[in-house]
């Protein structure tokens, strides 16, 4: 007897792109990026979040700013998320051209047993996090600096028995573990609930982070 036919009714997107130069790219990055923090002046003035002093946060405006490296990071966001918005929204060419958009971007600079706590991102639609460094792990702590994302069908796991105990991910009721790699872009809906564990390592792992909204004008 064939098994009955399985289909996912409901899924939540989440993208995993590299920048093809980030070595190159990196470097610039982390130049300004703690040239910044150093000056005293890129603090985020309005911390809301859950973190520690060992986790430093910037204002909000990195993507306005004119470093050529922080623009050249910009742009190959954009370049990986107007498509994919458009492909999941049935868009064509010029519809994707018409698009829109506004973000909030900034940094984290994480430094031994820094952490971020749970949270998502209210006002937008998607958000990104880009790895510069993820810093130097100390080889017993598997769970350095993970981004967590929450599963939004935790309540799947109200009732537990063998029928549904060893479900595996996309059914079960996991949280989904990402380890970031230097040039790694990890795109997800802002709506997601995430947060990132605390860092025990060497070193910074440092993050660059955005959130999007778009409005589609009529065309002319």
């Amino acid at each position: 007897m064939q098994p009955p036919e399985v289909m996912n009714l409901f899924s939540v997107p989440v993208t995993f792109g590299r920048h093809p130069e980030h070595e190159r790219l990196n470097a610039a990055l982390r130049r300004y990026i703690l040239a910044q923090e150093k000056s005293g002046t890129a603090a985020n003035p309005r911390p809301l979040t859950q973190r520690n002093a060992a986790l430093f946060e910037s204002h909000f405006n990195l993507f306005r700013e004119g470093d050529a490296a922080v623009q050249e990071l910009k742009a190959f966001c954009w370049s990986q998320l107007f498509p994919l918005v458009g492909w999941l929204n049935g868009y064509d060419a010029p519809t994707i051209q018409r698009l829109q958009i506004y973000n909030d971007s900034w940094f984290h600079v994480t430094r031994r047993g820094g952490f971020f706590g749970l949270h998502n991102h209210p006002n937008a639609s998607w958000s990104g996090v880009y790895c510069i460094d993820p810093g130097r792990h100390d080889a017993d702590k598997k769970d350095s600096g993970l981004l967590c994302f929450v599963n939004p069908m935790i309540v799947s796991a109200m009732y537990m028995d063998a029928g549904n105990a060893r479900m595996q991910l996309p059914y079960g009721y996991q949280v989904a573990n990402v380890s970031l790699a230097a040039g790694q872009l990890v795109m997800f809906p802002s709506w997601v609930l995430h947060d990132v564990k605390p860092f025990e390592g060497e070193g910074e792992r440092i993050t660059i982070a955005f959130n999007c909204w778009f409005t589609l004008p009529d065309a002319d």
